[in-house]
């Protein structure tokens, strides 16, 4: 086969991540990667998405598409037979000259011919031409794999993420509701010792403010639970006004460990960086189809069957009828059509190596930005629960105060301020954490297996 045999092209390798103080080979994660989370509600939805997102579905049909060409194309290494069976019946004129004497035919003549052929057709693939568009397509087609696969993993991470997101949200609203029953009361209480003397308007218009903002706040949080719930139904393939997902507040959850391995291993794992090599194969292998334009193509037809005048005796030995013809197509002058289309594919092969390197380094860069997130987050929800416990004893110390006179009411509505404040600010910072971590399984390519989206040769 003429034209270059596929070398991957080399691409810079850091020995670990920076971001990752250890990046030894870690156990493979799992197909089902979202089973670390422990959550039987978001392993259902993770099989209703797989079964019903739309996305997916037609993802899974370019894959057919893709295999089906490349069927197609593998088609062309074997000959093509057709049976054209034929009838013909003509009246010849008796006003005509002979073709064979060039003399006045003295009467007309009508003639009958039955004819079954059996046509054969094969390009005898000397230069690779053939089998290099096989393999490009055979490429294609285990990109197309790749891609649905890529595609099934970005669907169970934004399912996941959009799960925890409305736990997060319910926690919110948890914490709101909880904060709304309690102004009442304050703004209940002050208000009859407003009335008795015993507090003054500044605070009661303190409290009544803080109420008022908290409401507009719990509205807010369920404003935006009912855009993530339909999202979800998107995702999951059903219709938002029928689908829902039973509140759950976020409690103290963790995110797995998973091991992000050497940098190296990328090149394995993700199957969009699979994609992109498949992509690059093909084009490749492109090469050599514009290569092999440049060479003579050589091809056999023949014709084998049977021919009689009468029906009768279509089907005797004496009728069969054969013929071979080999024919060579030499290319001489095109002006400068097949060199322009040899550099134009050498030109498409080379954006195809730039979108691999480029997408190897995305992938790095990926997995270094959920790492980065990741511990930062995870410093980030100590510092916040640290913060609620110290919110919660500044309450406890400023209404313990307030009732021997010691502050005004105005630091007792200050702490009830901070402690909301930073309530949900971790709750916030739980689900930003989830979701880093729920993006370096996603940056490690999940628990994609390559050879289960192999097409068959």
């Amino acid at each position: 086969m003429v034209g270059p045999d596929y070398v991957r092209p080399s691409v810079e390798q850091p020995a670990r991540f920076k971001s990752q103080a250890l990046s030894e080979v870690g156990p493979p994660i799992p197909e089902e990667w979202w089973r670390l989370y422990r959550e039987p509600e978001l392993d259902r939805l993770i099989a209703t998405a797989s079964e019903s997102n739309q996305t997916l579905r037609q993802a899974v049909a370019r894959v057919d598409e893709a295999r089906a060409l490349a069927r197609v194309a593998g088609s062309y290494l074997y000959p093509t037979i057709s049976n054209d069976p034929s009838f013909r019946r003509q009246r010849y004129s008796a006003n005509r000259e002979s073709v064979i004497t060039g003399k006045k035919v003295l009467q007309g003549a009508t003639v009958t011919d039955w004819l079954i052929p059996f046509d054969l057709t094969y390009e005898i693939d000397v230069w690779g031409r053939v089998r290099r568009s096989f393999e490009s397509a055979r490429a294609q087609a285990e990109a197309s794999a790749d891609d649905a696969a890529a595609v099934r993993l970005i669907v169970e991470t934004d399912v996941t993420r959009f799960y925890y997101t409305l736990r997060s949200l319910d926690a919110q609203a948890q914490i709101l509701e909880r904060t709304v029953v309690a102004y009442r009361e304050q703004v209940r209480i002050l208000s009859v010792q407003l009335r008795t003397g015993l507090a003054g308007p500044i605070v009661v218009s303190q409290a009544q403010s803080q109420l008022q903002a908290t409401l507009a706040l719990q509205r807010d949080v369920l404003r935006a639970r009912a855009d993530q719930e339909h999202a979800l139904a998107i995702l999951c393939g059903r219709p938002a006004s029928s689908f829902a997902v039973a509140v759950n507040p976020q409690g103290e959850v963790s995110p797995p460990a998973v091991p992000p391995g050497l940098p190296a291993q990328l090149l394995t794992r993700r199957p969009d960086v699979a994609r992109a090599e498949q992509n690059l194969v093909a084009a490749n292998a492109q090469v050599g189809v514009a290569t092999a334009e440049f060479y003579p193509r050589f091809t056999l037809t023949s014709s084998a069957g049977f021919e009689s005048a009468d029906i009768a005796t279509l089907f005797n030995w004496q009728s069969r009828v054969a013929s071979i013809l080999p024919s060579v197509s030499i290319p001489i002058f095109q002006g400068g059509r097949l060199r322009a289309n040899l550099e134009a594919t050498k030109a498409r092969y080379r954006q195809a190596v730039a979108a691999y390197t480029n997408q190897i380094l995305i992938a790095y860069g990926d997995v270094e930005d959920a790492l980065t997130d990741l511990h930062a987050l995870t410093d980030e929800v100590g510092s916040l629960r640290a913060a609620v416990s110290a919110s919660r004893d500044y309450l406890r110390f400023a209404e313990a105060q307030y009732k021997f006179g010691l502050v005004d009411y105005l630091i007792v509505i200050d702490a009830e301020r901070t402690l909301l404040a930073n309530e949900l600010s971790l709750a916030q910072a739980v689900n930003l954490q989830i979701s880093a971590s729920i993006q370096l399984i996603k940056a490690l390519g999940g628990g994609w297996n390559p050879s289960e989206n192999s097409p068959p040769r």
